[in-house]
């Protein structure tokens, strides 16, 4: 956020935790769209530490102590509210092993780490390196295709564990995009996303895998890795 990155380094986690809590809870208690504030605060917590993954709400309802409706219902505010954003699994494949579970994303990681009682600071890119780049790299393209106001983002994994972690849908065609944290990316790192494209045929015919090499790399005929920062 804007106001978070202009202030002062050693500011930064205290404006990031009261985000967290206060402005949150006063927009929320303002609407009054939760009722039991203390409820949506476990939620809160639990769903940041986990957002990223795939959504299990049968554990996310016994962690939190409230029902499974319940907590689709915050998962639903918290889409309402622009504080995160669910990407729902792929489902327009050949395969009949997917599963159909989306994903979640917070908007911000400063944010998602406050919420989840992170430490805020650079340990925590050590600590959690992949998934925060993950989820980086998941919000800059939610938020571009909502600037260019077409296309959709999926997710892509079977039952038997191949996964890719977004897949973008667009003017028909399907692109496969992994994001892996190397600066060294190897055929085998494309080896998912080349599954993917032989499964769709013409509907897919490249992908790429998101990573921090220095330049563009041709992993394979159909698979190039970029580096982040070509976004």
């Amino acid at each position: 956020m804007p106001g978070i990155a202009a202030a002062r380094p050693e500011d930064r986690p205290d404006l990031l935790r009261s985000y967290a809590t206060i402005y949150l809870e006063e927009e929320i208690r303002r609407e009054g769209l939760v009722k039991d504030w203390g409820a949506f605060v476990r939620f809160l917590e639990l769903a940041a530490a986990e957002s990223g993954g795939i959504l299990n709400y049968s554990s996310l309802s016994k962690e939190s102590g409230v029902s499974v409706a319940t907590i689709k219902s915050y998962y639903r505010l918290l889409e309402d509210m622009f504080i995160g954003f669910s990407v729902p699994a792929f489902s327009g494949g050949t395969r009949k092993y997917l599963l159909s579970t989306p994903k979640f994303y917070f908007f911000d990681n400063g944010v998602r780490n406050a919420s989840a009682g992170f430490e805020i600071g650079p340990s925590i890119v050590r600590s959690q390196s992949g998934p925060l780049f993950e989820h980086w790299v998941g919000q800059e393209l939610w938020k571009r295709l909502g600037y260019l106001n077409r296309g959709r983002l999926f997710h892509y994994r079977t039952k038997g564990g191949a996964e890719i972690d977004f897949v973008l849908e667009k003017d028909r065609q399907y692109i496969p995009v992994e994001v892996k944290w190397t600066k060294h990316p190897t055929g085998s790192d494309a080896r998912h996303v080349e599954s993917f494209l032989q499964d769709m045929g013409k509907k897919a015919t490249s992908g790429f895998i998101i990573c921090r090499c220095e330049k563009p790399m041709q992993l394979t005929d159909h698979v190039k890795a970029v580096p982040y920062w070509w976004f």
